[in-house]
């Protein structure tokens, strides 16, 4: 079972695998209040949560790291070329694609210079350094990662035996399902995409808006 937690203006996703429960991303600590009782209300309890997966270092994803590891003991696994996000709070300068997206990022990037909302924030170094093709099973969860480079260097995905990609920013989906609209590596995303269409992808979970058909974008 798959469960979505809005956390304002991001995604984290709570999966039930066997044994208990892994979780796809944190949001910002403003979000950790809501994220806890989301975990509480599913029955995710402190010792339930097997692992944590982040998709990417940015900070809207990494947020509540330290605080899930203290609080539910719980390992934190993301790719090596984003774990020095998360341990210093590094903010990238990408290109953004769209006018819109390129205020949002404008705000996002002087929140944290200013540090509201990223006061509460510890950085952490994962336990678990994910490589390309690596199976989850050892956590319970029927899931392999995939490496998909673009929007950030150490971006991943998560794709289920039955076709579930928990995809990070690679993918968008606030009004329409698009690839990232904030971009690292413009050359690597779109290898990351070539890639993703060669695999069994039916429902794509992204890090922004809703889940949607792979068949939209792949």
């Amino acid at each position: 079972m798959i469960r979505t937690i809005s956390l304002d203006f991001v995604n984290a996703f709570l999966v039930e695998v066997e044994g208990g429960y892994v979780l796809i991303d944190t949001g910002i600590p403003a979000h950790w209040e809501k994220l806890d009782k989301a975990l509480a209300a599913a029955g995710c309890v402190p010792g339930k949560l097997k692992l944590v997966v982040i998709t990417h270092g940015d900070w809207d994803h990494t947020g509540n790291g330290a605080k899930l590891r203290e609080k539910y003991g719980a390992p934190i696994a993301m790719h090596p070329d984003d774990a020095f996000m998360a341990e210093r709070l590094v903010f990238l300068e990408r290109t953004v694609r769209s006018f819109s997206r390129r205020i949002q990022f404008a705000i996002l990037r002087l929140m944290m210079r200013l540090r509201k909302n990223a006061v509460e924030f510890r950085g952490f170094k994962p336990e678990v350094l994910l490589r390309d093709g690596q199976s989850l099973a050892e956590y319970g969860f029927a899931a392999k990662v995939i490496h998909i480079p673009g929007h950030t260097k150490g971006s991943i995905a998560v794709l289920t035996d039955s076709g579930d990609l928990f995809a990070g920013d690679t993918f968008v989906n606030r009004k329409t399902p698009v690839p990232a609209e904030i971009i690292l590596d413009a050359a690597e995303l779109e290898k990351s995409l070539a890639r993703l269409r060669g695999m069994s992808v039916k429902t794509i979970y992204p890090g922004h808006g809703t889940p949607f058909e792979a068949s939209l974008v792949l």
